[in-house]
């Protein structure tokens, strides 16, 4: 917003320059965007925040002077602004009937009037007025379209004047627009409504209200009975009809960002006073005034003792009495509970501050911090080093835990995606309840995901089918109310070829149920965590009836692994032999167990003994593996299974197993007759399965 420096000083003494001023506001948070010096004045632009509509007129900047400069005084004009100009007189010489003006939109809530006769249009304003307007970027026109621009300009609320004579019926009515109603608007655009807020006459809409008046009964150098109108709507509506129609003029830049409510009729006693110094001769009636909607203003609680702790600087309770009241707001001291500081309760003074209709933007305690902090003024606050605990930088927790097997998602040669949370309905869906938005914008976005393995699938699909390892980690969504709502996943997808080589006929060993195994044992223990699987109770029918198993983690159910059914491969053209894998990362995260096994390296060397067994197939190796930790206890350091023999010798439904195990103990050495004992007694638990040595 322009104005010039000359103006701010009819409402405000002070002994502070135009940049001076202009420093004083972007400390205040209306940031100068720049001095320049027009016919001979200095003129600055200020920049309003979107919430501070209140900044948008030389009355509203003056108080925030008043707030932050102690030498500062206020002038006549100000006060006068400050009561609404109720103390200022106006000769009223006819009467206006109630009727005049009637409101019938919700949308509107205040609106005044005051008609003026004896009207001589042709009249130019005075000189100085005219000045002023082309200092902050405007056009004179004539003295009654120049005193609603410099009235709002001034006090910051809009004005419009209508040619009464042109209005039929010779009234206002705020209502919506019927269907198939037009409006040219003063800029000559014709505007077809429909439904929209509009002021309007006996038959016919005659302006957009906050936005701009009709061109039938603008004002004109033959007009000689005026109806003046100030009121106040709602802003999310003048917004939405300035849009619907393509205007923008300098009164719907403010009420957008919220007019005062209670200054409507000031703006009305302040135009008349304008109007009688250039043309006397005019008559005044008195003011319509309906007012059905009054801003419900609700207290505030200050703490002192938390604001100061906000900011980090000490405000005295006559300091910020003397801010806020300054910024009109009311001030009232109460007893309340002791503020909460760094996890103690510390007392305090405490006061409820009711905000004035102008300020729609101070709803909490926050807002009041952060008035009492601008007007104090920022720069005042000390340079301390920092107190109390710090966090690490970087992130912490499950976001740590989640970038952590990201990573190793990535290191175990997996490419990452990123899908849409909505999509359509698909056959690698889980079978759960789905949800999805109330309105459907398209069929590829009906429902929200339940699953991660259809985005892969649709992945690979995309990308030929072959020679893929993928992985997503996003989030899945069942019915709404439920516990497990919403959940964290991570899902692979792993098909083809699992080394690339530039090499003509290399070969590559090919993905399968072990290869995405060990990847999401690597992928899950990057947390240290102990992974079992199991073949599931209910398999689940997306994957093949023999080829899947269930994960764990901790002893909980954590997702499904295996390679894709072969009914769905074919339907979705992807390779039969497709492995998936699908991970809740919030059980992972938070049924896994955090502790840690730590013992000390010893000194002393390892020993090895290999065993080869003879064993049924059906026998899960786990199994196996888990009766040999259990028998040989602490002293079995690590085993491995190092061979898997099928053929010549070997009986039908059996497979030869080759296992290595590494014994060591801490503080002495194996001897040959000890190890021999311990191996034994693996082999006397693997012949609980009925496996016999070779």
């Amino acid at each position: 917003m322009k104005f010039p420096y000359s103006m701010l000083l009819d409402f405000v003494t002070t002994d502070l320059d135009a940049f001076q001023i202009g420093d004083l506001l972007t400390m205040a948070g209306f940031e100068l965007e720049g001095i320049e010096t027009v016919e001979g004045d200095e003129v600055l632009d200020i920049k309003v925040m979107s919430n501070r509509g209140d900044g948008l007129s030389v009355f509203g900047l003056s108080r925030e002077v008043l707030a932050k400069d102690a030498n500062a005084t206020a002038t006549d004009l100000y006060r006068h602004a400050a009561t609404r100009f109720a103390d200022v007189e106006s000769k009223e010489s006819t009467q206006l009937e109630s009727e005049v003006a009637t409101i019938e939109s919700e949308d509107c809530n205040r609106f005044a009037c005051r008609a003026f006769s004896q009207i001589n249009g042709n009249h130019s304003s005075p000189e100085w007025m005219q000045k002023r307007l082309r200092q902050a970027g405007q056009r004179p026109i004539s003295l009654l379209v120049d005193l609603t621009n410099y009235v709002m300009l001034e006090l910051g609320q809009p004005l419009h004047a209508f040619d009464r004579d042109q209005l039929k019926g010779r009234k206002i009515v705020v209502r919506n627009a019927r269907e198939g109603e037009k409006l040219t608007t003063l800029n000559g655009i014709e505007h077809n409504l429909s439904g929209q807020m509009m002021i309007c006459d006996a038959e016919r809409p005659v302006g957009v209200p906050g936005v701009m008046g009709g061109l039938e009964t603008e004002v004109t150098d033959k007009t000689q009975n005026l109806l003046l109108e100030s009121a106040n709507f709602k802003n999310t509506t003048v917004r939405k009809t300035r849009k619907q129609l393509g205007l923008s003029t300098d009164a719907s830049y403010r009420f957008e960002r919220s007019v005062d409510p209670d200054g409507v009729v000031g703006a009305i006693q302040r135009f008349t006073a304008l109007l009688l110094a250039s043309a006397p001769e005019a008559e005044v009636s008195n003011i319509v005034d309906h007012y059905p909607r009054p801003p419900k203003t609700e207290p505030v609680q200050l703490r002192l003792v938390r604001a100061s702790s906000l900011l980090g600087m000490k405000i005295e309770p006559e300091e910020a009495e003397r801010y806020l009241t300054g910024l009109g707001m009311s001030f009232q001291a109460v007893n309340a509970a002791p503020a909460r500081i760094k996890g103690r309760q510390v007392p305090g003074p405490t006061y409820l501050v009711t905000p004035p209709a102008w300020r729609p933007d101070i709803v909490r305690e926050d807002d009041l911090v952060e008035e009492l902090g601008r007007v104090h003024g920022y720069q005042r606050i000390p340079d301390d080093l920092p107190e109390g605990l710090t966090t690490l930088g970087g992130p912490q927790g499950d976001y740590l835990a989640i970038d952590r097997i990201g990573e190793a998602a990535i290191k175990a040669g997996f490419i990452q995606m990123i899908s849409h949370s909505l999509r359509d309905f698909h056959p690698l869906d889980s079978a759960t309840n789905r949800i999805g938005p109330r309105v459907i914008a398209s069929p590829e976005h009906a429902i929200l995901r339940n699953s991660l393995l259809p985005s892969l699938a649709d992945a690979a699909q995309r990308n030929g089918s072959k020679n893929l390892h993928l992985f997503e980690m996003g989030k899945i969504f069942t019915a709404v109310g439920t516990p497990d709502g919403e959940r964290r996943h991570i899902a692979f997808l792993s098909t083809g070829d699992l080394l690339s080589s530039d090499r003509q006929n290399a070969t590559s060993p090919q993905a399968d149920y072990f290869s995405l195994k060990g990847s999401v044992d690597s992928v899950l223990g990057s947390l240290l965590l102990s992974v079992t699987y199991a073949h599931p109770s209910v398999p689940d029918p997306r994957f093949h009836p023999t080829r899947q198993a269930q994960i764990s983690v901790g002893g909980h159910w954590a997702g499904r692994l295996g390679q894709i059914h072969p009914d769905l491969a074919e339907g979705l053209k992807l390779s039969p032999a497709t492995y998936l894998a699908e991970i809740d990362l919030d059980t992972v995260l938070t049924k896994g167990s955090d502790e840690l096994s730590i013992k000390s390296i010893s000194r002393n060397p390892s020993v090895r003994r290999d065993i080869a067994v003879l064993v049924e197939k059906a026998i899960p190796y786990d199994q196996l593996q888990k009766a040999i930790d259990k028998a040989c206890g602490d002293l079995l350091e690590r085993q491995w299974l190092f061979d898997i023999f099928e053929g010549t010798g070997i009986p039908e439904g059996k497979h030869s197993l080759g296992i290595g195990l590494q014994f060591r103990k801490a503080g002495e050495n194996f001897t040959d007759e000890e190890a021999n004992q311990v191996r034994d007694l693996a082999v006397a638990a693997l012949a609980e399965f009925g496996a016999i040595l070779r």
